[in-house]
């Protein structure tokens, strides 16, 4: 059984034997490894005072390696060849893995920078997960989510190959790992031309049979809604493919053009009304589409209980399609991300969690599985709630990590995740899956060695380290900011390499202004590769953040309704920039072309000619040929209820009446031999009540 080592710590580094200070190597292919001609040597760093004992102790293992090299041999027993080999295989694997991480190598950084992916501000694909003078660490460090801890759902001890609990189970870091290399195709896989425009690339992740089920189930549940209610609705008239895409193109310019409240895009005020909306369809249209709006056939919904009940059932058509179109049109690439991402709401969906240190602190909860490089999400799965009879065996990171990763068996693929996820047991099973992972976890999980964890390793100087390992299965403890426990099985153990967004101070510099004082605080090669790579799911959210889709409601399956609309389009610009190497579409005046651009053009090409709104407009016109000249706020029929009119009630008079001022939320007496004017004063944005003046016609 390994032990944690008491005296000072030695880290193996990468040294080049190229003599040449200007001979850095740098690498922006996945696919082009890094070939180096290197040996091991131990690099002695001070962490702690020692005492007397240890000294001694130190001078007879130094004696001790001294005989070791003249035999050939290092400190595990490795030849100086083997251990060369060693090193060159991890070198190797940082620069096949789209990472931007600094070995140290004597004079000379061997540093790989994956190729800038896009110039728009908002979306960033910085390596570094926080800045260089940040003093926080950029590792994640969080507990198990706060809710799933308490309920129970984490249970580790179920397919383990071996008893992982065993004193025997792990060792000393001496074995060799074995990586298999990646060689399968990835990328965007369509067979669109250089024509295709915004509206193709969407097209691929969120098809037409889409729009034309919406249009199915919506007819048909407003029609269910008019038979259970036992009256027909006036307002109502059945939408086609061509009107539900028109809807959901304003929905998307919501997201940009974004006001407090759905009507003001139909206000009459010039500054606020828009009038593309209005030439598209009437407000009174647009709330009724809202209403009816439906995926799914209501009158066959299972009721809770049953054995056929599906939680998801309102959006179980939307998933099918868009889970196999996102999986289908963007072929993984090496390294992948598994992170969740929180939707906020105000639903009433049963498996909304509350997280008090989380940005959105109530929401409904979607796991991940995202593109580390590009932040292309791959497949999704959303929680809810406590899981079936026959799922209850395995914990929830174990389920989900498994359901997200179907069809990538023995393609060697690099999986990062949170400590949310990893375990010794789930890092066997995608081992055992041809699958390699990495990331952090908690030092009280079941199968993490004993020797690891704090009670047995004490208090760790910044940069230092211990390992243990059982063949690929590689677990770290070390202190960056705050201790940091880590497993891994696609990262040699004792290579330490140099984070450039992680600083520490130089004392011996202090009174020096210049930042030349400042050395590179060593971390271990796993957490290395995980800073680099956890960010697939972040650039995702990035992109998806910056314009929302859709409208707050209290019916739970438009969040995801929404949600998933804007996945698409992220995805779809994703595929489109990598297809076209960031050249922008046809027809396009200007230099970048950024999503902002592609959400535009997308909504006027899904709105494209439609005009439902005139000849809605033209009868209304007709309808209403004596109605009060509209100046902004105007009289209209405010609801089927007569209420108070407010000029009658200031003058002591109790009239009533179903018409009024929407904006001003008032009641008013409709005559047809007044005009009412609006006075509004400079300082004051809507209507005082006082100032209502009735006109008689000249």
């Amino acid at each position: 059984m390994a032990t944690a080592r008491t005296e000072r710590e030695l880290f193996t580094i990468l040294e080049t034997s190229s003599a040449d200070p200007e001979s850095s190597t740098e690498c922006d292919s996945q696919e082009s490894p890094l070939n180096l001609s290197a040996d091991v040597k131990w690099l002695e760093i001070p962490n702690r005072k020692q005492d007397s004992d240890e000294e001694e102790e130190d001078e007879v293992r130094e004696e001790e390696v001294e005989e070791e090299e003249e035999d050939g041999e290092g400190e595990n027993g490795f030849t100086a060849a083997a251990a060369a080999a060693e090193a060159a295989d991890a070198a190797s694997f940082i620069a096949g893995g789209g990472c931007n991480i600094i070995l140290v190598t004597g004079s000379n950084g061997i540093k790989h920078d994956e190729e800038d992916y896009a110039e728009d501000c908002y979306y960033s694909t910085s390596t570094n997960c926080s800045d260089a003078t940040s003093n926080d660490s950029d590792i994640d460090f969080s507990d198990l989510e706060e809710e799933e801890e308490r309920r129970g759902f984490f249970r580790f001890d179920d397919d383990l190959d071996e008893d992982c609990a065993s004193p025997d189970f792990w060792g000393e870091p001496d074995q060799v790992i074995a990586i298999e290399p990646f060689s399968a195709a990835s990328g965007p896989q369509h067979s669109l031309g250089d024509d295709a425009d915004t509206r193709d690339y969407f097209r691929l992740l969120f098809p037409d049979s889409l729009f034309e089920h919406m249009v199915e189930q919506t007819n048909n549940y407003a029609l269910y809604r008019q038979r259970r209610s036992g009256k027909s609705d006036p307002h109502w008239h059945p939408t086609d493919v061509r009107e539900m895409k028109a809807y959901v193109g304003l929905n998307i310019l919501m997201g940009i053009n974004q006001l407090p409240d759905t009507g003001m895009y139909w206000a009459s005020d010039i500054f606020i009304g828009n009038a593309g909306f209005k030439k598209t369809m009437t407000a009174r249209r647009f709330e009724k589409l809202t209403q009816y709006l439906q995926l799914c056939d209501r009158e066959a919904e299972p009721v809770r209980g049953e054995r056929c009940y599906d939680g998801l059932y309102k959006i179980r058509p939307l998933l099918d399609v868009v889970e196999n179109t996102m999986w289908d049109t963007y072929t993984p690439n090496r390294c992948l991300t598994i992170d969740k991402c929180s939707i906020a709401t105000k639903g009433r969906f049963s498996p909304t969690q509350y997280m008090s240190s989380k940005p959105v602190k109530k929401g409904l909860t979607v796991w991940m599985l995202c593109d580390s490089r590009s932040g292309y999400c791959h497949r999704t799965k959303i929680h809810v709630g406590r899981p079936s009879e026959d799922e209850g065996a395995a914990s929830l990171g174990y389920r989900v990590v498994t359901f997200l990763v179907r069809g990538l068996e023995r393609q060697y693929h690099h999986l990062f995740m949170d400590s949310f996820f990893t375990s010794v047991p789930l890092l066997q099973r995608l081992l055992r899956d041809g699958l390699y992972a990495c990331g952090p976890t908690l030092p009280g999980r079941r199968g993490y060695p004993e020797v690891l964890r704090p009670r047995n390793v004490g208090k760790l100087c910044q940069g230092e380290f211990y390992q243990c390992q059982h063949g690929n299965l590689v677990a770290t403890v070390t202190r960056d900011v705050k201790m940091v426990n880590c497993l891994s099985t696609n990262s040699a153990p004792g290579i330490v390499g140099i984070s450039p967004g992680r600083q520490q101070h130089d004392k011996e510099e202090e009174e020096s202004d210049s930042m030349d004082g400042c050395l590179g605080v060593p971390r271990p090669l796993p957490l290395l590769l995980y800073q680099e790579n956890m960010r697939g799911v972040d650039l995702c959210d990035q992109l998806r953040e910056c314009y929302q889709v859709g409208r707050p409601c209290k019916k739970w399956w438009r969040y995801f309704l929404w949600f998933y609309v804007n996945l698409c389009i992220v995805n779809a610009y994703i595929v489109m920039r990598e297809s076209r190497g960031g050249a922008p579409p046809a027809g396009f005046n200007g230099k970048l072309f950024t999503q902002r651009h592609f959400r535009v053009r997308l909504a006027q090409q899904l709105i494209g000619d439609y005009q439902g709104a005139r000849g809605m407009e033209r009868a209304a016109r007709k309808r209403h040929a004596d109605s009060p000249i509209e100046y902004g706020h105007r009289l209209e029929r405010m609801s089927e209820r007569s209420r108070r009119c407010r000029n009658c009630t200031n003058k002591g008079l109790r009239h009533e009446s179903v018409f009024g001022c929407k904006i001003c939320n008032v009641h008013l007496c409709r005559d047809k031999n007044v005009v009412l004017y609006l006075f509004v004063s400079e300082d004051h944005f809507g209507c005082k009540l006082e100032l209502w003046v009735p006109v008689g016609r000249g």
